[in-house]
């Protein structure tokens, strides 16, 4: 038992890494946790591994029938949807005049378009059960830019505007929208070696804020949570 029973949470890219994670602590605190992977196969493993109620299906977020066949699958498995968390992501890292044109359009339609497609889909679910939760996954490279990395930046300014666009346009809904904002986590999206080393955040410290987020009072929102490794190494 725990205190999300008989909800109904929905996390893309949910197989591994930080999703996996989150996935985890949703189910293990009740939820019904729908999680997709590209595969259905992928996906079907994960929910399996989690067990505890955990459903997986397959689902390319850069495609909105895609998105609309997912969300349609979920309400008549579990009839509805409460949480979204948009995790999702991918990073291609290039200098803008070796990208080539499909590598920005694979981050952009991933790490943009896919929110846009997943929340336009969840909102009116949201509506019907009274309100609900959006979480999405930005990242420090959200407001902080580096060389190598338009694309991702890209992405992820614009989620933050989107995000907080949307929370103000959903509130008197009952809906409540969040974006995290990690650094270095250790998972195999991490850029080199830094991201895999112990001084990382972990998936399950962000799924630790997704949960601390859901108990949180229903008069209150925290739109921005920026997230650092407490102990990184020291700049020379």
């Amino acid at each position: 038992m725990g205190f999300l029973d008989g909800k109904v949470a929905v996390v893309t890219g949910g197989n591994r890494g930080i999703g996996r994670g989150i996935v985890e602590a949703l189910a293990g605190e009740g939820a019904t946790a729908a999680l997709t992977a590209r595969g259905a196969e992928a996906a079907t493993r994960a929910a399996r591994e989690v067990g505890r109620g955990a459903l997986g299906f397959a689902c390319d977020v850069r495609s909105q029938a895609s998105v609309e066949q997912l969300f349609r699958d979920v309400e008549r498995a579990a009839g509805g949807v409460d949480v979204l968390v948009n995790n999702a992501g991918i990073g291609v890292f290039a200098p803008v005049a070796e990208l080539s044109a499909d590598d920005w359009r694979a981050v952009i339609e991933t790490n943009l378009n896919g929110v846009y497609y997943c929340c336009h889909e969840a909102i009116p679910l949201m509506r019907k059960r009274g309100g609900g939760y959006i979480f999405n996954m930005s990242s420090l490279a959200g407001r902080n830019a580096f060389p190598s990395a338009a694309a991702y930046n890209a992405s992820k300014f614009g989620l933050n505007g989107f995000s907080e666009a949307l929370m103000q346009e959903v509130r008197y809904d009952g809906i409540r929208v969040s974006y995290l904002m990690p650094g270095s986590v250790a998972t195999e999206f991490g850029r080199g070696s830094d991201a895999k080393a112990g001084w990382a955040l972990q998936p399950a410290d962000v799924a630790a804020i997704v949960i601390d987020l859901l108990r949180s009072p229903a008069h209150a929102l925290y739109s921005r949570v920026e997230m650092r490794p407490s102990r990184p190494p020291r700049k020379s």
